[in-house]
């Protein structure tokens, strides 16, 4: 593949990242799955764009993106919701870590995998794509308890299973005689050493940023925030020290040590950053992904990914029924963690590095089997807090807003405005009335539809504001896009709620012989980008709506000529 800038490249993935977060939206799939499929298209599986040796050179991006994840979610652990969480989330935690474990060590054992082999993927299989897993919360907006666990249970989850990968891998070459009997003492000597080194490191960031936020304002604060965390993050890289630990101490670290009202600044400031090198990470992480590992896997990667599927989900079911978690904790808890990624491959290539052998078998099945959880495991995640109703139902929906054709209609004749070629409009808005602007083929919401009638009507819709109608057409009410911010998304209303049950009182109606100028008054009056225009005589039957911009393009075209007519 011939090369180019890297600054092209650079292009190419955002231009990639926005194609495909329009393309998620349109088929209902999280934004990270979407960046991850767009990424295997211009990767080496399918496309092959890219220039191989430019992923490398962007991988500083992708660790601080990575960081920065991590970063935010020990933001969200201060000491005084852990002690109210931990004696709910710890034995849902140690469950689901051992069932996790045993599942996979003992179902690989069953169909032919070495003993070596087979209990370092048990421990690889604990860890949970934190980054994967929280931008779906995220992106979802979900509140709740799956919500509020799962943060705990992915940062659990992968401390365990380094830790539990560490040990295993030293016992492992110790058995196989590989190592002298003082040196299981020595690995596990430098197995304390990393960790102690990366929480110290985190720890310490993470007073230098709650200090720094104290005395340093403004614009500067961000430069001081990414600086420190890259400071940290290159000093982890230095060392080879798991920089997982890092960021999740130094977030705790800020969450704990910070007034409580400036930790959600800290994170508002950072967040258009890390959403903007998000984008980047996940359509690399797609780029690297290798489809053809999947099926180089073969039975043992089918069985790895099947058997962790069975711990995650059961580890989590079993004992959230036992303690008497809510239904929607037990069932869905578990599906939040199938995501894998990051944490799984880098000990996979460690392993590599100390046994070449078996680090490598242990490799093709975690690249083989990330194919999978990376793609499936975001899906999951979504569905999950959806089926719990932990999402409000503005984000359970796919709604545009504006018709792009109309949008598309409007700059090209603003363009042909301002170079003269289309005139203006001299007629003053108090004499141009509803009836010569208003759109008539325009439908309403019929007061008896189910709210899944509801939910596609306003998927298929370009406005913001909808009229609810009676049996005679006539308008009783409307539904307004920004009030369903406020309301959880629950599937199991789906057949009991009527529009009519949704709708707001009817406020504000127009009639065609109405002037812009009065309905603009009542445009201003309200939050509406549209209003129903009806019918003077009772009842008020539905002939279209008038929309806001519509009118402040005539409003608009209005002050240009009379700016014109004053300068001549």
């Amino acid at each position: 593949m011939g090369s180019w800038h890297i600054i092209f490249t650079l292009g190419i993935f955002l231009a990639a990242g926005l194609l495909s977060g329009t393309l998620g939206e349109l088929f209902r799939l999280p934004k990270v799955t979407a960046y991850l499929l767009m990424g295997v298209i211009l990767g080496p599986a399918l496309l092959d764009l890219v220039p191989h040796k430019h992923i490398e050179e962007l991988e500083p991006l992708t660790d601080l993106a990575m960081a920065l994840v991590l970063f935010g979610l020990g933001n969200h652990f201060t000491l005084s919701r852990l002690r109210r969480l931990f004696h709910r989330v710890l034995p849902l935690s140690l469950s689901e870590i051992l069932a996790t474990f045993f599942i996979v060590y003992v179902g690989l054992l069953l169909v032919g995998e070495s003993g070596s082999a087979a209990i370092l993927l048990g421990a690889l299989a604990i860890a949970t794509a934190p980054a994967t897993t929280i931008l779906v919360l995220r992106e979802m907006e979900s509140e709740g308890p799956i919500s509020e666990y799962t943060g705990i249970l992915v940062a659990l989850n992968n401390l365990a299973s380094i830790i539990a990968f560490e040990v295993i891998f030293v016992a492992v070459l110790f058995l196989k005689g590989d190592s002298a009997g003082g040196s299981v003492f020595s690995g596990l000597a430098h197995l304390g050493m990393d960790i102690f080194g990366s929480i110290f490191i985190g720890v310490f960031g993470g007073f230098m940023i709650s200090y720094g936020s104290s005395i340093i304002k403004g614009s500067r604060r961000i430069i001081m925030f990414v600086g420190l965390i890259s400071l940290a993050l290159g000093l982890c890289r230095t060392m080879e020290l798991p920089y997982m630990l890092t960021f999740l101490a130094m977030g705790f670290t800020v969450a704990n040590s910070l007034a409580e009202e400036e930790v959600p600044k800290v994170e508002k400031e950072l967040y258009p950053l890390t959403g903007f090198l998000c984008v980047l990470f996940f359509i690399i992480h797609g780029v690297e992904l290798k489809p053809k590992q999947f099926m180089e896997a073969g039975l043992i990667g089918g069985s790895y990914i099947a058997l962790r599927l069975l711990g995650k989900y059961f580890g989590i079911l079993v004992p959230a029924k036992m303690r008497g978690e809510e239904p929607e904790v037990s069932q869905w808890l578990g599906t939040t963690l199938f995501a894998q990624a990051g944490a799984a491959i880098a000990l996979s290539a460690i392993a590599v590095g100390r046994d070449e052998v078996l680090g490598t078998h242990l490799q093709t099945i975690i690249l083989g089997s990330v194919v999978f959880f990376e793609i499936v495991g975001p899906i999951m995640i979504r569905q999950s807090v959806l089926r719990a109703g932990e999402v409000p139902l503005i984000n359970a929906i796919h709604h545009t807003a504006g018709d792009p054709i109309s949008e598309f209609q409007s700059m090209i004749r603003r363009f042909l405005v301002s170079f003269g070629l289309l005139s203006e409009i001299d007629q003053p808005p108090d004499l141009i009335l509803v009836e010569q602007l208003y759109r008539k083929n325009v439908k309403g919401i019929s007061q008896t539809a189910t709210f899944n009638e509801v939910i596609s009507f306003i998927e298929h819709s370009h406005d913001n504001t909808f009229p609810v109608l009676g049996p005679n057409e006539e308008v009783v009410g409307v539904i307004r896009y920004q009030d369903l911010s406020n309301t959880l998304f629950d599937p199991k209303i789906g057949s009991l709620v009527r529009a009519a049950d949704l709708a707001n009182n009817l406020e504000t109606v127009v009639y065609p012989d109405d002037s812009l100028a009065r309905v603009w008054t009542k445009f201003r009056e309200g939050s509406y980008d549209c209003l129903p225009v009806v019918a003077r005589e009772q009842p008020h039957r539905m002939l279209g709506i008038i929309r806001r911009w519509e009118i402040l393009k005539y409003y608009i075209k209005g002050h240009r000529s009379a700016q014109s007519n004053d300068s001549k």
